[in-house]
This record gives structure tokens, C-alpha cells and sequence, in this order.
């Protein structure tokens, strides 16, 4: 099944179509189209990209001889690569893995099931990883109410908040060195050490703090 397929079964069920005149509209067997919709969210959360991607990696995994359509490769390429940048810079595997396919799919809005499906992890690795990239503020929760569930989203603010928080932190470390250089003295090669380096984390964090603010709202 192509992204094009994909991206016309998503339309149909918007459009309140039943599987059996979706299935008409691409020349598909209705329960071809059943099976797409139901391993990848039921009607109300099919996301044709998401779908998409699931199914190369099920296909790469399932079919490892098999050579994948070019734009999945190009699909794969991009989400293999985002995962090496950000576990080189520090991120680990899993949340890595689980920020970029967030930052992947096609709203930015997975609930933990979603990503448990389509990372192919347990349900405990995606908790782990989803509290961690919140606490940091590169992702957000929100709640459904009427299902009951959580929703993690990544959106435009995502790095600002990320941003925000991590030069806070930065700030309190500053203002504990400083102290430190304080207490031991400045008469003191370890106490002139702290007192410089607390200076120099309080002055960048400052100015991240005033950049973040600054441009926030900077167009695409």
C-alpha cells in the first residue's frame, strides 16, 4: 500500500465513509482496508504517515531482504539519522528515539499506546522516555478526558521551553559556584576558580534566557 493510499483512506474515514466504499475507491479488498485501519489506531486515530512509517519498519523488520520504496528509505534515512544526532548529544536510545518520532509524525500528537506500537517497545520504555522529555520540556502532556488517556505532543514552543528550562538550571548551578567561590574566598585559587566560572554560567544563561524570549516567535 502506497503513502497516496494511505493519505485517501485517511480522507475517507474524515469524510464518514464506510471501510467497504473506501475500499471501492482504491480497487482494494474491504478487509485489506480493515486490517490497515485497525493495527494502526481505529477510524478516529488513523494517521496516514504514521501508518506509513509503521509499515516500512514492519516490513524492514519482518522482510529484511526486501528493498523498501524510495521514499521510504529517504523516510527511514532522516528518522535513523535524527536518532544518531540526538543520542550524540546525549539524549539516550530510547528517548531519542521516541522525541524524533514525535518531531516525525505527521500533528506531533501520539498518545504512549501509539508510540509503544509503533517503536516496537514495551509500554515501560515509552512511560521512561516521555517522562524524561517532559521534565526537560522538549515535549507536553495533555489530557483526553473522554477516553482517558494521555496525549504527548511536540509543537512549535517545544524547544523554547526546552530552552527556558535548561538555562534556568544553568543559572542555579551559577549561583551555587559563585557562592562557593564566595565561601572559600577570592584570596584563593580555588575560590577565584568557582567565583569566575559561576560568572561565566550566570552571563550565558542570562543571555539564553533573553535570546529564547527574544525569538520566540520567529516565522518559518
Amino acid at each position: 500500500m502506497t503513502r497516496q493510499d494511505r493519505q485517501r483512506i485517511a480522507a475517507g474515514l474524515a469524510e464518514g465513509r464506510s471501510y467497504a466504499e473506501i475500499a471501492r475507491r482504491l480497487d482494494r479488498p474491504t478487509s485489506t482496508i480493515s486490517r490497515e485501519v485497525g493495527r494502526n489506531g481505529g477510524p478516529r486515530d488513523y494517521r496516514p504517515e504514521r501508518a506509513h512509517q509503521a509499515a516500512a519498519r514492519r516490513a524492514r523488520r519482518d522482510t529484511p531482504a526486501r528493498s523498501p520504496e524510495p521514499q521510504d528509505r529517504t523516510a527511514l534515512k532522516v528518522e535513523e539519522g535524527a536518532v544518531e544526532l540526538a543520542v550524540g548529544m546525549g539524549l539516550p536510545k530510547m528517548v531519542a528515539r521516541v522525541l524524533i518520532g514525535l518531531w516525525l509524525s505527521e500533528d506531533g500528537r501520539l498518545t504512549a499506546a501509539e508510540l509503544s506500537r509503533g517503536l516496537n517497545v514495551s509500554p515501560a520504555s515509552i512511560s521512561m522516555a516521555v517522562g524524561y522529555l517532559t521534565q526537560q520540556g522538549l515535549i507536553r502532556r495533555e489530557r483526553d478526558p473522554q477516553r482517558r488517556r494521555d496525549i504527548y505532543v511536540v509543537d512549535d514552543d517545544a524547544w523554547y521551553h526546552s530552552t527556558v528550562i535548561s538555562a534556568r538550571q544553568t543559572l542555579a548551578a551559577a549561583e551555587i559556584t559563585k557562592a562557593a567561590g564566595q565561601t572559600l574566598g577570592l584570596d584563593t585559587p580555588v575560590g577565584r576558580r568557582l567565583a569566575k566560572g559561576g560568572a561565566y554560567l550566570e552571563r550565558i544563561s542570562l543571555d539564553a534566557l533573553t535570546s529564547a524570549e527574544r525569538w520566540r516567535d520567529l516565522p518559518p
